[in-house]
This record gives structure tokens, C-alpha cells and sequence, in this order.
């Protein structure tokens, strides 16, 4: 399997940096891409840091202020130092030299640690572009704090998956088979918005297609097969 799936979301956030890139000095540099779990959030950031040479860190729910000044510094290849304003000033130094993004994904984890503030230093010292990454709820989690909400340039919500994602999403999975439309609107119905379920449903997909002899995949011989919904199955009591 070669290169990624080119979803709508990866689109998304390649956008949301470039408009950051582009935006002019007067404007703020955050912007936020938020949606709900399995949406390929995090898949899509990690190839839109290697196109555009991004730092990249996702936020632990154990991480301390600390250890996330450190996770950056070792992202940037740099040593880390003692205090938590060492650190600071030199992550920032960094980004401001470089020029490069930074990417923070988890972004919820570092509001619960109450290191919001933290990532707003690190954005005023170096007024490079920032963007985060998590959970439907982030905008309003940000809210309350008025400083930082206000430097965020755009807030873009994650679309959930959709037939043009499917096919993208099965040239991948299902590389041997054609996925018939109307199996694919059948997985997107039981993935309610996850990629991460559609992927789970090819891939199961195209190993019963390889065993059958099929060529195509369609509603009509799938049957009553069982997919993948996420859900644990029901206990039968005796």
C-alpha cells in the first residue's frame, strides 16, 4: 500500500496551515481543526507534517507542562534544559528562526493540565503558525480562556466520512477488488462519520472477497454478512 488515503479532512488541515502561512501580520497565526473520535483527525496531521515540514507532538493525558516542553524540544532535535522558561524561550526561539508549524494534536489533554496558557506563550513569543488538533468539544473548551481563543485564526470542523471518502479509503484497502457503491454507502451508514470504522469494514471486506473469488464487492453478494459498528455485541442469557 502506497502513500495515504486523500480524505476531505486531510485536505482540511493542509488548508488550515496554508492559510495560517499566508495570513497577513496583523492576523492571529492559531487555527483548530476539532471533530469527533475516528475521524482521521490525527492519520491526516501526521502527513501534513511531513509535507509541511511541521513539528509534530500528540498530547498524553499523563503529560505535564514539562514533559511537553520537552516532547517539542526533542521533536526539534534539541536538548532539553532544567527550568520550564528555558524551555520556553528556546522552543519559541525555534519556531521563530525555522519558520516552521507547529502541529499539537490531543489538544484536549494539555486544557485538562491547565497548560493552555503555555501554548499561547509559546505562540506569542514566536508568532508561528500553531495548529490543534482535537475533540468536538475544543472550541468550546477554549472559550474560557479569552486571550487564547481570541488568536485563533479559524476554527475548522472535521467532516465526517462520506462517499467520495469511501472510494479514496477503498483504493487503499480493498487495492484488489472494486467496492461497489452501494456496499459503500452501506459501511458509511453503519460507521456513523468514522473513517476509522470504514477501515476496519474494507479491510474485512477485502479479505472475504480474496476467499470467495471476487472481483467486485457489492450489497448483493456482502448479504447478510455482519460489519464492523463499533459496538460490543449484546450478552444472550440462557
Amino acid at each position: 500500500m502506497i502513500g495515504i488515503a486523500q480524505t476531505a479532512n486531510l485536505a482540511l488541515c493542509d488548508m488550515a496551515i496554508e492559510r495560517a502561512q499566508a495570513r497577513t501580520q496583523s492576523l492571529p497565526g492559531m487555527v483548530c481543526l476539532y471533530g469527533p473520535s475516528g475521524t482521521g483527525k490525527s492519520v491526516a496531521a501526521s502527513f501534513v507534517a511531513n509535507r509541511r515540514r511541521a513539528y509534530y507532538v500528540q498530547a498524553k493525558s499523563v503529560w505535564t507542562k514539562k514533559f511537553f516542553l520537552q516532547a517539542i524540544l526533542r521533536e526539534m532535535g534539541i536538548s532539553t534544559v532544567k527550568t520550564l522558561p528555558e524551555m520556553l524561550e528556546i522552543a519559541a526561539q525555534e519556531l521563530a528562526l525555522s519558520n516552521r508549524p507547529l502541529i499539537i494534536d490531543e489538544m484536549d489533554h494539555l486544557i485538562d493540565k491547565n497548560a493552555v496558557e503555555l501554548v499561547r506563550d509559546l505562540y506569542e513569543s514566536s508568532q508561528a503558525v500553531i495548529l490543534l488538533i482535537g475533540e468536538e468539544r475544543l472550541p468550546d473548551k477554549l472559550k474560557k480562556y479569552e486571550r487564547f481563543h481570541g488568536r485563533v485564526l479559524d476554527w475548522v470542523p472535521a467532516r465526517l466520512v462520506d462517499l467520495d471518502d469511501a472510494r479514496q479509503l477503498a483504493s487503499h484497502y480493498a487495492p484488489s477488488i472494486e467496492v461497489a457503491d452501494d456496499l459503500l454507502d452501506m459501511l458509511i451508514a453503519h460507521a456513523a462519520g468514522s473513517i476509522r470504522r470504514i477501515v476496519v469494514n474494507l479491510e474485512r471486506i477485502h479479505e472475504v472477497a480474496l476467499s470467495c473469488g471476487w472481483t467486485i464487492a457489492d450489497q448483493a453478494n456482502w448479504a447478510n454478512r455482519p460489519l464492523y459498528t463499533g459496538h460490543a455485541p449484546k450478552r444472550r442469557l440462557l
